[in-house]
């Protein structure tokens, strides 16, 4: 602990924005990350209750589940379940289920672009700082004596090293939180285009076999 304040003690003042840009960008991964956690098992449970009233043909019961359900797969299989009855054809369903998931897609990526842009800025005041602190270094040995300079230098380029060196500690994890909620939020958005796609297989077969049924029989 003595370390590592000393070290932000001896980068100076940029230390501490890029500390703050690192806190925050922690915060906004960690809600990312819960908020998708809770939506990849909402979705799947939600999945789970649905399509065995889809299968049945059960469609009020399927649309009350989706109405009291808060995930996006269970609002997007409502706006596809609202459609069937004017639809003419399988299209038309289709484009109902595409609207739904163009409206979840921003909310599902909602913050997560903030998290690269927190770390480019990070490993921008860490330069900015490095190169603030050379200058003041370069500043300071130019008044100093010819046998201190040496030594003052090195010393100085060391300290205005240090926050180039905690804006890439801040930066290097954010950018790869940012990978890793980008991988999770397009698993989940493939998953809900995978249960669209069951969906309208199952609500066609249906279709298909109800309008076949008077034809056979007569």
């Amino acid at each position: 602990m003595d370390s590592i304040i000393r070290f932000l003690q001896e980068g100076g003042v940029f230390m501490y924005p890029i500390a703050i840009i690192m806190v925050i960008g922690l915060a906004v991964a960690i809600e990312r990350l819960l908020v998708l956690a809770k939506e990849k098992s909402g979705n799947r449970r939600a999945f789970d209750e649905m399509y065995p009233m889809l299968q049945k043909r059960d469609l009020r019961s399927a649309l009350n589940y989706a109405n009291s359900s808060d995930t996006h797969i269970a609002n997007i299989f409502a706006s596809g379940i609202q459609r069937i009855p004017t639809a003419q054809r399988r299209e038309e369903v289709e484009y109902a289920l595409e609207e739904g998931l163009m409206e979840a897609i921003p909310q599902l990526e909602k913050r997560t672009p903030y998290i690269a842009t927190l770390a480019n800025i990070a490993t921008l005041m860490g330069l900015l700082g490095t190169i603030m602190g050379l200058i003041a270094a370069f500043t300071a040995v130019a008044s100093a004596p010819a046998a201190e300079k040496a030594e003052l230098l090195s010393q100085s380029i060391s300290v205005a090293m240090n926050t180039t060196a905690f804006g890439l500690i801040a930066a290097i994890p954010l950018i790869l939180l940012h990978s890793y909620l980008q991988t999770k939020t397009s698993e989940i958005v493939d998953s809900i285009e995978m249960a669209g796609v069951k969906f309208l297989n199952t609500i066609t077969d249906k279709k298909a076999g109800q309008n076949g049924t008077p034809s056979n029989n007569g």
